[in-house]
């Protein structure tokens, strides 16, 4: 049985293997100029016996973050609120539930953004094995991260699928700000390596952005069999009202009514929504009005209570993943 993935710097990744990082560097730096500015001012705040100064200092930057995301749940619950119920049924979140859903989301995005990511993105490698008999083959698994994220962001879902001995590849997608139909190259790559281990369509697993990057993929194969079948969570695949602010140009296409989201329609297969999961959430404080993250024709599933990265760690979509995991090949 595989051993559980090893902790160790990003700075592991070579160069050239493909899967080297641009993202962690940037949120490494961001990270730590905080903490040593964050540091050297209450020092010399304390120093001064100015020591009250000094602690508020200390906790301004997490207390910034808390403040900006808990401005996403008030924007979230207001649009909700004001949303034609008709046109989305969707329950509106109690307070205690909004409540709830932000501090959770707190919790996992501290994690993410501020060590997983940036500093052991690269502990869980890509696991692919071409010399593996036919008969102990298993069906792999694509995971695509959203918006100004990376692989590190999926290491608990790495390491259960290393566990299990099931092929995985994780990928970057780069450039961070550009344009979403830029990674349709990253996704190609990954799915012929699980292809050629695996002699088998791959399950997909997509968070936020990343649903959307699938979709535009998928859009371009001849072969719509070449996925067995996608999952996203909470991915704006009618766009977000979050995008108004948008100041990057995947953010922007990311938009309500936005002009590539309407090309993307155009161009795909409606006859692929059927091989979607869909989760989607009334607390989600990104991607919002809630039925944003679906797709006519998907199996929709709703998470109640479950903000946007929390529902990396909600059960559902693990338990999707097994499943799929575990049906037999489509009929042709």
């Amino acid at each position: 049985m595989p051993q559980p993935c090893r902790k160790q710097p990003a700075e592991s990744a070579k160069v050239g293997d493909g899967s080297i990082v641009r993202s962690a560097p940037l949120q490494r730096c961001i990270i730590l100029s905080t903490s040593v500015g964050t540091l050297a001012g209450a020092t010399g705040l304390a120093d001064s016996g100015r020591t009250l100064w000094a602690a508020a200092l200390l906790c301004l930057p997490f207390a910034s973050f808390a403040a900006v995301l808990a401005v996403e749940f008030v924007l979230m619950r207001a649009v909700h609120v004001r949303t034609d119920p008709v046109i989305d049924p969707t329950p509106k979140a109690a307070p205690r539930l909004l409540l709830s859903a932000w501090w959770a989301e707190l919790k996992i995005a501290l994690r993410a953004f501020c060590w997983q990511q940036p500093f052991f993105s690269q502990s869980c490698p890509d696991f692919v094995s071409a010399h593996v008999p036919d008969v102990e083959r298993k069906r792999g698994v694509l995971l695509v991260h959203g918006f100004a994220c990376n692989r590190g962001l999926w290491n608990p879902w790495l390491e259960r699928l290393q566990l299990t001995n099931t092929p995985f590849v994780a990928v970057n997608l780069e450039p961070l700000f550009g344009s979403i139909s830029d990674y349709v190259d990253t996704l190609e790559a990954a799915v012929r390596r699980l292809e050629s281990a695996t002699g088998l369509p791959p399950v997909v697993v997509a968070h936020s952005m990343g649903g959307l990057a699938v979709r535009c993929w998928w859009a371009q194969q001849n072969d719509q069999d070449r996925i067995h079948h996608a999952i996203s969570l909470g991915s704006p695949h009618r766009g977000t009202w979050l995008a108004r602010f948008a100041m990057t140009r995947n953010s922007r296409q990311m938009g309500l009514k936005s002009p590539w989201l309407a090309n993307l329609a155009n161009a795909e297969s409606t006859t692929n929504h059927s091989r979607w999961t869909c989760f989607y959430s009334h607390c989600d404080n990104i991607v919002f009005p809630p039925l944003s993250a679906t797709l006519t024709g998907a199996d929709n599933q709703h998470l109640p209570g479950v903000a946007h990265l929390h529902m990396i760690d909600s059960p559902e979509p693990w338990e999707e993943l097994l499943r799929w995991l575990s049906s037999p090949e489509r009929s042709s």
